[in-house]
């Protein structure tokens, strides 16, 4: 039963969750409730884990609250869950996109479906957000900005800040 569960979850997260997986955050949170796995702490530990782990935030994400619901067969699920859908939609996407490539209709509906995902990345990170400056650590506060300024402006590696921001945490936080 928890396996059709986690399936059914990961795979609504994976059918609806436009905009990639920072825009599935809320989603994949929502999801992590229904098994009452963890707060809203954890939950940033883990979005922190997917982004510096290889592979998608939403994968990534699923494969870890698969394992630490039911183990190796539950990480399979829930990976499975959330990567099925988005194999079927991107399938027939190619399909109708390719038949229909000249339809006004078709692009009126990338038109809007645009903003909706810059608002789910926004949410994604004002939930991110609140979590990391809860308790207006001077270091999260330092670090945030200068990941923007350094990576926005200055075309740092994203590699580069994670691994030296995990070092100033470690020293300065730990």
């Amino acid at each position: 039963m928890i396996y059709l569960q986690l399936f059914l979850v990961f795979a609504k997260i994976g059918l609806f969750g436009f905009g990639g997986g920072m825009a599935m955050l809320p989603m994949i949170y929502q999801g992590a409730k229904t098994f009452s796995l963890m707060s809203a702490d954890e939950f940033s530990n883990l979005v922190a884990i997917s982004q510096v782990t290889p592979g998608p935030i939403a994968v990534n994400a699923a494969t870890y609250v698969g394992f630490n619901c039911a183990g190796y067969t539950g990480a399979a699920v829930a990976t499975f869950g959330v990567a099925l859908p988005s194999f079927i939609l991107v399938t027939l996407a190619c399909y109708f996109i390719r038949k229909f490539k000249d339809s006004q209709v078709i692009e009126g509906a990338f038109t809007g479906i645009r903003p909706v995902t810059v608002g789910l990345i926004a949410a994604a990170v004002i939930f991110m957000g609140q979590s990391a400056f809860a308790e207006l650590d001077p270091v999260a506060c330092v670090i945030a900005p200068a990941t923007v300024i350094l990576v926005g402006k200055f075309k740092v590696s994203p590699i580069l800040i994670v691994v030296v921001s995990g070092v100033i945490g470690a020293l300065l936080c730990g």
